[in-house]
């Protein structure tokens, strides 16, 4: 749930990034923040391991005009890919405003990117969410590369709740702020309806 500052007059959104482990949601951040006016970004935090995998979660926080009088900023976190971090996807999901869920669009991660999705909608419900309700966008990232599914495929196997979905490729940025600017927004839509 968003955190409302009224003090500061200040809204705080949360956005996680989640899908399976090597399917850029680091990378989408790091596009992120490589391109945010260092006015209107945070400090980027990255926990890694010795193969470059987001052990936690990349955190970074983005003021982004105010509402209303009240300043808006959205901070942005990974989940680790892996599935031995479970505990540590239901933890950063608390709180959670919004999803991104990166799906990897190679033919050999399918049931990767499926396993991961159910993963999301059991953590979801485990701290106390709709899966079906939460703002979700889908971004198949990892488009430049050879064998992939088509979008079509993707779409059949991953969005079951016909959410709005971006080709990406995250090193480059294809995708990457279409991807975020559609999450504010729904974001932002359901704040208006006082959320879920």
């Amino acid at each position: 749930m968003s955190f409302i500052n009224y003090s500061s007059r200040e809204i705080n959104c949360k956005i996680v990034y989640y899908g399976p482990g090597l399917c850029g949601k680091t990378t989408n951040l790091q596009y992120i923040y490589k391109r945010m006016n260092p006015e209107s970004r945070g400090k980027m935090i990255s926990l890694a391991t010795e193969t470059e995998r987001t052990l936690f979660f990349d955190f970074l926080p983005l003021s982004l005009g105010e509402i209303r009088g009240f300043k808006t900023r959205f901070h942005l976190y990974t989940v680790p890919g892996q599935v031995f971090y479970d505990a540590s996807r239901r933890l950063i999901l608390r709180g959670v405003d919004g999803v991104v869920f990166c799906a990897d669009s190679q033919l050999t991660r399918m049931d990767a990117n499926a396993e991961s999705l159910e993963n999301l909608r059991v953590n979801l419900r485990e701290q106390g969410y709709d899966p079906d309700r939460i703002p979700l966008i889908l971004q198949y990232n990892k488009r430049d590369l050879n064998p992939i599914a088509s979008v079509t495929e993707l779409h059949a196997l991953l969005n079951y709740r016909n959410v709005p979905e971006f080709e990406a490729v995250a090193p480059t940025g294809v995708g990457v702020f279409e991807t975020l600017k559609s999450i504010i927004k729904l974001i932002l839509v359901d704040l208006k309806k006082g959320g879920r």
